[in-house]
């Protein structure tokens, strides 16, 4: 099932010298040891202060460390598997560290745990509620479930069904609310408010932000020479844990967040020095697609991340395509953000990098259009539609141009009857499957010079 990817016990396997592989962790294993990192601040501070100080919040390197430490036997320490193609681009070694496998196909787990295990007795005995499209529905449904607490999750009537059905495995009553999360987060809350049940959110809570902060404490344990972490942006929990983790014990980490283009909140929010909302963000991206910062994360992120980038649709799709491809992992596009990044300007990024693949849940139906979508970014799909005189064998002789560029079509729509149509012309949708850009421009050129009128 699309949405459990990660789920089962054992994440993928890795290649090379670059890959660190680890089984699920249990209660008996020992804890992993910290690689020791080149040049160590003293623990817990910065330059400039400590972290908290410099976030403003009172999140602390002991309060991600207390996280790990919950998490322990929960949680898995997701592997970290080199990309030779990233790395060739880059000019230096770029890592992925992998929390698509971790379980429930995400990094949510982490921090929904640890902000349900640190409940009191009486609020977990009236139980949890929480609002998401997905992956966090999944993480709180799972860490509810491990710890004995009754969930309820609300999500948008227009969820992948996937999801739904992942998040109700886990033990979550689940209640279809709303056409977007504004509205089905209001509903969890009134909820709350009626019933008496916490409600958890998906990142404005500092027990949140410090269990996605583990994701930091692993990546420098795994790749101790690391220059660069590159991470999704959303709401801020995960960029925000990350960053207080790591310029904690490495000040000199640059840490980069990435939004998608149609769903930024972050730079008219750092411009303005408080979260703003942003209107109707529009992204295939639906675990970034944030319309206003959480005001916990955004003053880590203001003063302790380096940079906030934004990615195009098509560079998402092209990402995702890579990690299929080159990589063999399934990785959703708010997973795929920060490989979108290092493909759009891999020259302005100092190595080693890690880019973190924070989810792999995507809806199959969902991932056909969006391979679809890469593959014509890529220059590897192309659609036109042109005009022909409407006589016996003209679709014949079209094809047989076709055939003389190399091109192989998938589909073919013939038209003959439509009011904007001549008497004596048809039209043909074409779908082909080609080898780049040059090719694509090779094949309109010839049909072109072949008397055809390309539309598109």
């Amino acid at each position: 099932m699309a949405a459990r990817h990660g789920d089962e016990d054992g994440p993928g396997s890795g290649s090379g010298p670059a890959s660190h592989l680890t089984s699920p962790a249990s209660a008996s294993d020992p804890a992993p040891a910290p690689a020791p990192a080149p040049a160590p601040a003293s623990e817990g501070s910065v330059s400039g202060g400590s972290a908290s100080e410099r976030s403003g919040t009172t999140i602390t390197l002991d309060d991600v460390r207390s996280a790990q430490k919950t998490l322990s036997g929960i949680s898995r320490l997701t592997a970290l598997e080199g990309s030779r193609y990233l790395s060739g681009l880059v000019g230096a070694p770029v890592h992925f560290k992998c929390e698509n496998l971790q379980r429930t196909g995400s990094f949510k787990l982490r921090g929904g745990y640890v902000r349900i295990a640190g409940l009191s007795p009486e609020e977990r005995a009236a139980g949890v509620v929480a609002a998401s499209a997905g992956n966090h529905a999944q993480g709180v449904a799972l860490a509810a479930s491990l710890l004995g607490v009754r969930s309820t999750v609300f999500m948008p009537e227009g969820a992948p069904l996937p999801k739904i059905a992942a998040t109700r495995d886990y033990g979550a009553e689940v209640r279809l609310c709303g056409q977007i999360v504004d509205e089905t987060m209001r509903a969890a809350k009134e909820y709350a408010e009626r019933t008496g049940a916490v409600f958890i959110h998906p990142f404005d809570h500092p027990d949140i932000i410090a269990g996605q902060g583990t994701v930091g404490l692993e990546i420098l344990e795994q790749c101790p020479e690391v220059r660069t972490v590159v991470v999704g942006i959303g709401g801020g929990g995960l960029a925000a844990g990350i960053a207080v983790a790591v310029k904690s014990l490495r000040p000199d980490v640059r840490v980069v967040g990435v939004q998608a283009e149609g769903a930024a909140a972050y730079p008219p929010s750092l411009a303005a020095g408080r979260p703003v909302t942003i209107d109707a963000p529009v992204t295939m991206a639906d675990g970034i697609k944030v319309g206003r910062p959480g005001d916990v994360p955004f003053q880590i992120i203001e003063n302790l991340v380096d940079e906030v980038r934004t990615v195009t649709e098509d560079e998402l799709s092209s990402a995702l395509l890579l990690c299929l491809e080159r990589a063999k992992l399934v990785v959703e596009p708010a997973g795929a953000s920060p490989v979108a990044a290092l493909l759009s300007a891999p020259e302005s990024f100092e190595g080693p990098v890690v880019a973190v693949l924070s989810g792999g849940n995507v809806d199959p139906l969902l991932m056909q259009r969006i391979l679809r979508h890469g593959m014509a970014a890529a220059g590897r799909y192309l659609s036109l539609r042109l005009r022909l005189t409407d006589r016996p064998g003209a679709l014949a002789t079209l094809l047989a141009v076709l055939s003389t560029l190399d091109a192989n079509v998938l589909d073919v729509s013939h038209v003959r009857t439509n009011p904007r149509l001549g008497l004596s012309e048809a039209e043909v949708e074409l779908h082909l499957e080609t080898k780049g850009p040059d090719h694509c421009e090779d094949v309109r050129g010839a049909l072109r010079g072949a008397g055809y009128t390309v539309m598109a």
